[in-house]
């Protein structure tokens, strides 16, 4: 039990990159647990490396059944966010470690079949060789090298070649949250890239556009709108999650959104609100346990 405990923390860190879910991640570190209570301990010579590779193909057969019901998802789907300034997700100390776990690549990582997700996450994250990459998914190391080239390539092409400095998406997350909540509309478009976009995900269960809107004078317009629905009994607070700031919206002591602002070249170029409830809940347990130990 104490082994297993000790690995929890970095098997969450790994199932959640996989899924993208913080609750299904939850589920399938507890079915980890299953297997390895249940493994003859004297054929088990390396704990760690073990437990990786079953949570591993636990995370590959719950990717597989999960492209179909996000295919059948009501609106755009985002990840679960997950707070990280209390470690959930192990160190973030450099600008690639946030930007592997931010919203906007959990989303890239989406175009990936479940094989080049794991190798991703296993190479980049928990600086697996190809050797090891190969003894979990139970392939040859070239072909380890191969699928990681090829995962790699369909980021690269998705992403944009921008990156600004923490200052510089702290100051601009400031002026934009300050435009849309005064609803200066000149103000916040200025701030927006021409071909920003906006998700929102509410998976049916609140409401939410169910296309993402693009475009400059659409999204400001957006934005000021759901700020101006915010204005009455709502408290808004910006924390961290997923490595990068994040805008929370409570009422009457619930979380109802989660909002991530990314910033490229031009300014905002995206907006990601997540809305579900059930993908708010344990963002929301985390804020609750951050601010009693506060």
């Amino acid at each position: 039990m104490q082994e297993f405990e000790t690995q929890r923390p970095r098997l969450f860190s790994l199932a959640y990159r996989m899924l993208g879910s913080a609750a299904e991640a939850e589920d399938a570190v507890q079915d980890a647990y299953l297997r390895w209570h249940g493994a003859d301990r004297a054929q088990v010579v390396a704990p760690g490396p073990w437990l990786a590779k079953v949570l591993t193909n636990l995370c590959l057969n719950r990717l597989t059944s999960a492209r179909v019901q996000r295919e059948e998802y009501v609106g755009p789907w985002l990840p679960e966010p997950v707070r990280t300034d209390g470690g959930e997700l192990g160190p973030l100390e450099t600008a690639e470690q946030r930007d592997a776990v931010s919203m906007a690549m959990l989303v890239m990582m989406e175009r990936l079949t479940p094989p080049e997700r794991a190798v991703v996450v296993l190479r980049d994250a928990f600086e697996y060789s190809y050797r090891d990459v190969a003894g979990v998914l139970d392939c040859s190391e070239a072909n380890a090298r191969q699928i990681y080239r090829r995962a790699k390539q369909h980021l690269t092409d998705g992403r944009p070649r921008f990156a600004a400095s923490a200052e510089v998406r702290s100051d601009l997350l400031s002026r934009f949250l300050q435009a849309a909540a005064e609803g200066a509309l000149e103000q916040l478009e200025a701030l927006l890239a021409d071909q920003v976009t906006v998700w929102a995900d509410g998976g049916g269960k609140v409401s939410a556009a169910r296309r993402p809107v693009s475009g400059r004078n659409k999204v400001a317009r957006l934005l000021i709108g759901l700020f101006a629905r915010w204005s009455a009994g709502v408290e808004i607070a910006i924390a961290e999650a997923n490595g990068e700031p994040v805008v929370l919206s409570w009422e009457d002591g619930e979380l109802t959104a989660a909002g991530f602002v990314e910033v490229g070249e031009g300014g905002v170029v995206g907006v990601r609100i997540v809305r579900n409830p059930e993908k708010l809940r344990f963002l929301a347990d985390q804020s609750r346990g951050l601010s009693q130990n506060a």
